[in-house]
Order: C-alpha cells, then structure tokens, then sequence
C-alpha cells in the first residue's frame, strides 16, 4: 500500500445553481441498487420525499429493503415478474416492464418526489421492453426540481450521455466466483 498525505485544501465550491439531477449507477460490480436505496434514506432522513421502483422484483417482494422502506414509510413498488429467466412468458415481462413505466414517468413527471428511483431499468431496456425513446424524453422534461436515479447493468449510451453523474461499479472480485452462494442481508 502506497501511503499519501492528506489534501491540505477543500475542492473549489460549484458556483452553477442547485437543480434535479440524473445519477446513474451501472456497470457489473455489486451495489448498483444499494448505492440507489442509500440515496433514498438520505433524502428521506432530510425530510425529502421519495418514491422507488423496482423493474425486475415482483409486487409482493419482501426483501430487506422493502421491509426497512416499508417501517420508513418510504415508497417501494416492484413492478416486474423477477428475472428473465425466472419469467414463464417473456411477454408478459415486457408488458409488466411497459406499464411500470407508465407509473414512473407519471410520478416523475407529477413532480411531487425529490427523488424517484428506477431501480433496474436498464434490463427492460437491454431487453427491449422498454422503448429508450419515451424514456429519455421524460427525463428531459422533468420538473426541474425532481432528482432521478437509474440503476442496472450496461447503462445505454444515451442515458449515460443525459446524465448529471454516472458511476460505473466494476467488479474486481465476487464471492459467487468462489462458489458461496447469495447471502441474505447483503445480496437482497
């Protein structure tokens, strides 16, 4: 490990004016979500309101977040049928993906949230489900108050360029390589 001195001076201070931002968390590293729900809790913790949805979870999911969401009183709606290979009607898929879509973009678009999180939206994408059109287009329009973060794998092109922030988690290494399996409290 190669040891640094600390910074000495603070970074100059942004002048531009305070806006919604779009931040985009992809790549194929882990925390891509966790990074979305921590940004959730700290809007929520400045009294801020929040709204997150879930492309890829099932309705009626029960993981830990939406069990500490849920005793946050914080949003959480998840709009698909799990992953596609757990799909039985890849159709269905797309068109639970498209009228999810049409919920975000309404919340989005109301103006009423801080923030408002898609959490695993590039996968409808990627798939197709989801036209990139529509999706861009809303973004564009949003209220200029209204903060939205985007998270999934393989972010396209053009939501990259769109965005405020984007962060691309790499992986560097992952427990699955070694064989131990997802662990409950970390991996849900």
């Amino acid at each position: 490990m190669e040891i640094v001195n600390p910074p000495t001076s603070a970074s100059p201070k942004p002048e531009g004016e305070r806006r919604g931002l779009l931040l985009i968390h992809t790549g194929h590293g882990k925390g891509k979500s966790t990074a979305a729900f921590g940004l959730a809790l700290r809007a929520h913790g400045r009294g801020k309101r929040v709204k997150i949805y879930q492309f890829m979870k099932v309705p009626s999911a029960r993981f830990g977040e939406h069990r500490v969401f849920e005793q946050l009183g914080v949003p959480i709606e998840g709009l698909g049928d799990g992953f596609s290979w757990k799909s039985k009607d890849l159709e269905h898929s797309a068109q639970l993906a498209r009228d999810g879509w049409a919920r975000a973009e309404a919340t989005i678009r109301a103006g009423e949230h801080f923030l408002v999180v898609l959490d695993e939206v590039t996968y409808p994408l990627r798939y197709g489900w989801l036209p990139l059109e529509p999706v861009l287009q809303a973004l564009r329009e949003r209220p200029p108050h209204v903060h939205v973060v985007l998270t999934g794998r393989d972010a396209p092109q053009e939501l990259i360029d769109l965005a405020d922030t984007v962060t691309e988690m790499t992986l560097v290494k992952h427990h699955h390589q070694a064989g131990v399996p997802a662990q409950r409290g970390i991996e849900d």
